[in-house]
């Protein structure tokens, strides 16, 4: 049997009773007073066992950020993400957000909101801007999406640390609106004075020659191109930038993706001007009681003339010509290549495209990437070889083994493309236009 340990116990507590009375009035009975007594911070401020700790940080009680009163219900709001501060930046609302997502996360969300909701891209983030900027009617959005500062203060232990910070600018064009309805038409000298109007609510039907200021910030190798179209009257100025009110002129924007609306209104325009004298040839633009051939362009749409015209030729695929699956043109989507040339060289061979196959693409042309290539843009791609110098591929890209079919295209680059219409010794530059112009006029 063990031991009993209560008369150790009892003994240990009479000695430090009596301890305790022998050293009343020591030097050290103070100390051990103090060691012995309670905190002074556990008293004024309790803490109950099983409960969580208040957060005494002043930033945590202050009110949450609220949205402008005026901020656009059509703006999408990324889910995952918590508003910061609200500024004014050049007399726009300034929204700043953070989310815990990544940023191409954030991003991506964005890009498909947008084109899902039948808004135009008018530029895409690039390595050196990281801005979207999409258009509706009249409301124009910016969203700069980036990686958020990596020397902020700790987050507080239930909060996420934020890894994107993002903001939204917004403002309206009540004049975009105004324009798009039936107006009496300007007079003489402010067609003059403004003769490139936005193709927001113009199409590109332009017969004006046009001075753009930053052609040369177009590679070298398409800035001729661009300056013979320009002055063919059939481009438009880069519709996220204000018109340059000195005399350089206005803003191109050379290296900013274009659109597939903006690519099919410079293409009618462009073949039409070129076979200006050629009625047989030329894209008969569709009126407003047409049938719409896509859901996202109705007859309203400042484009829909050209969209429904390429359409009901058939140089587009749409539900008329017997593709069920093409029943949005998503007109504020980028341009791929290969959506460029499915468009562009029935407009030079003028007859049917020839059977082709990966095999025939990667023998011609020798890209490595011809299996990448959709199907109904292997025939065109096929037929451009046989056009050999004046091909658009040559044009555009140079000698290239690789085609990247998916890859978005530039302003300069659907340009040039639209510079040469026609068949090796059968067809017609924007040169050969600008002479034919010159001498009607």
């Amino acid at each position: 049997m063990l031991p009993s340990k209560r008369p150790v116990v009892l003994l240990s507590a009479a000695l430090l009773l009596t301890s305790l009375t022998a050293c009343a009035n020591s030097p050290n009975s103070k100390n051990l007073e103090q060691s012995l007594a309670a905190d002074p911070q556990l008293q004024e401020n309790p803490v109950t066992i099983g409960q969580p700790v208040t957060d005494t940080n002043p930033q945590q009680n202050q009110p949450p950020v609220e949205l402008p009163t005026d901020f656009p219900s059509e703006i999408p709001r990324y889910p995952n993400a918590t508003l910061k501060e609200v500024t004014q930046q050049d007399s726009s609302p300034l929204t700043r957000w953070a989310s815990g997502d990544p940023t191409n996360i954030v991003q991506s969300f964005y890009q498909k909101e947008f084109q899902n909701n039948n808004w135009q891209i008018v530029s895409q983030p690039t390595a050196e801007d990281s801005s979207l900027v999409a258009r509706q009617n009249d409301l124009q959005v910016t969203v700069n999406i980036r990686p958020a500062p990596t020397n902020v203060a700790t987050p507080a232990p239930n909060q996420t640390p934020a890894t994107t910070e993002f903001t939204i600018t917004y403002n309206r064009n009540s004049s975009a609106t105004a324009t798009a309805s039936p107006t009496p038409s300007p007079s003489p000298e402010v067609a003059t004075t403004n003769p490139t109007p936005s193709p927001e609510t113009v199409p590109s039907t332009n017969t004006e020659a046009q001075v753009f200021a930053d052609i040369n910030n177009a590679p070298k190798e398409l800035r001729s191109y661009i300056t013979d179209l320009a002055q063919l009257g059939v481009l438009t100025p880069n519709p996220a930038a204000k018109t340059n009110t000195s005399t350089t002129g206005s803003e191109f924007a050379p290296n900013n993706l274009i659109s597939r609306r903006d690519y099919a209104s410079w293409l009618v325009a462009t073949n039409n001007r070129m076979f200006a004298n050629n009625p047989a040839k030329q894209i008969r633009l569709a009126n407003s009681s047409s049938q719409p051939a896509f859901q996202d362009v109705p007859p309203t749409h400042p484009d829909f003339g050209a969209i429904q015209g390429l359409a009901e030729a058939g140089l587009i695929p749409s539900p008329l010509s017997g593709d069920s699956t093409a029943v949005l043109f998503r007109p504020g989507a980028p341009l791929t290549r290969e959506q460029m040339m499915l468009w562009k060289v029935p407009l030079d061979t003028r007859q049917s495209l020839p059977n082709a196959s990966v095999d025939a693409v990667k023998q011609t042309w020798g890209f490595q990437d011809a299996g990448k290539i959709d199907p109904k843009a292997l025939r065109a791609i096929l037929a451009d070889h046989q056009n050999a110098d004046v091909s658009n591929i040559r044009r555009v890209f140079g000698f290239t083994t690789l085609f990247q079919p998916k890859r978005p295209v530039t302003r300069a680059e659907a340009a040039a493309t639209l510079w040469y219409f026609g068949t090796q010794g059968e067809g017609v530059s924007a040169k050969e236009a600008l002479q034919l112009k010159s001498q009607s006029n």
